[in-house]
């Protein structure tokens, strides 16, 4: 696999509108642990290589543990494994990802709102579609995961 195009190379301002995104969520309040857990879960519905080796990375320098890593996807039966806050926000992430499928239902939404007050309901919805937009770039023009690039050294 070889990356396509360098999008960030290609549309700086694009990739920088991104990141200014990227800012606001990472500044939004959400622990950065809980937004990141999400970001791999999207990833990894969307299947994009890149983000899921950047991501896995990030929680791994953060001191998150490999055991609950591997659970990441099958969070739903990992028992206390992700507490209260962070099976809502996965749980929030999979519907409005697959959001052409769910529709995202109002039992869907009920349910993050116990646990999440509106701004960081919103403000996780946006760190969603952050991610989202950036798998489908990612995949689109097939940026390099980093381990096959130490793979390949």
């Amino acid at each position: 696999m070889s990356e396509r195009i360098d999008y960030n190379h290609v549309a700086p301002a694009g990739a920088k509108a991104l990141g200014g995104v990227y800012g606001y969520v990472m500044q939004s309040g959400l622990p950065a642990t809980l937004v990141t857990l999400v970001y791999l879960r999207v990833s990894q519905i969307n299947n994009c290589a890149y983000c899921l080796d950047m991501h896995m990375r990030d929680l791994l320098k953060g001191g998150v543990k490999i055991e609950k890593l591997a659970l990441v996807q099958a969070w739903a039966e990992a028992g206390n494994l992700f507490d209260e806050r962070e099976r809502a926000a996965l749980a929030w992430a999979e519907t409005v990802t697959r959001v052409a499928e769910t529709n995202v239902p109002d039992d869907a939404y009920r349910a993050a709102r116990k646990v999440f007050n509106e701004r960081e309901l919103v403000d996780l919805t946006i760190a969603i579609s952050l991610m989202n937009a950036y798998n489908r770039m990612s995949i689109s023009f097939r940026k390099t995961p980093q381990a096959v690039l130490e793979n390949a050294a």
